[in-house]
């Protein structure tokens, strides 16, 4: 009698685990292939800021200075580039390797053709250290990445920074790869 007990806590104890891990699984958001169309007006809460997915309205293309849809898909294409095309940096470092200043040249370029655009550069860090520690080095990171857009000419009114040190990872591994993932500047169009 104690066995079948037994196997009954057991099993009830599997079947629980089962249904917590397939009833709090996340669900799969579909993804689109196309860029929204220009003529599309944008929905409550817009605000301005471009959502992946999400329309942008007549009134933001036009303070853009984007009037053809030609214009329009050419910018969400390579807005989609510039917000894609994160820096990296070394453990414990915000010194810009050769790599990280090649790819803030391209930033420059995009942020050159699209004056009325602004951008939120956010600091990453990996797990290793304090959360303190972390959000000082992030800060440090998206700092160094600032102070390269606006010595190579862009306004400092169109840049902001914060940091989310180990907060907001990329990977979620716990291992060098992971790491090196998370160790970032990520950059957020803003119009």
């Amino acid at each position: 009698m104690n066995h079948r007990v037994t196997a009954a806590v057991i099993w009830c104890c599997v079947l629980l685990t089962l249904t917590a891990v397939t009833g709090c699984s996340k669900k799969a958001v579909p993804g689109t292939a196309a860029y929204p169309s220009a003529t599309t007006a944008a929905g409550p809460g817009a605000g301005g800021r471009y959502t992946p997915g999400g329309p942008i309205d007549e009134a933001t293309w036009q303070k853009l200075g984007l009037r053809t849809e030609e214009e329009r898909q050419r910018f969400l294409k390579e807005m989609d580039e510039f917000q894609n095309d994160d820096i990296y940096f070394e453990f414990d470092a915000y010194v810009l390797m050769d790599e990280a200043k090649a790819i803030l040249d391209r930033k420059v370029d995009f942020l050159r053709r699209y004056p009325r655009v602004s951008v939120t550069i956010e600091g990453h860090c990996d797990e290793r250290g304090t959360n303190d520690y972390n959000l000082a080095l992030g800060e440090r990171r998206a700092n160094a990445a600032w102070q390269y857009l606006v010595n190579s000419g862009i306004e400092p009114s169109r840049l902001n920074m914060i940091s989310y040190g180990e907060e907001r990872p990329i990977a979620l591994g716990h291992d060098e790869a992971s790491w090196a993932k998370n160790r970032r500047a990520h950059f957020v169009v803003q119009f």
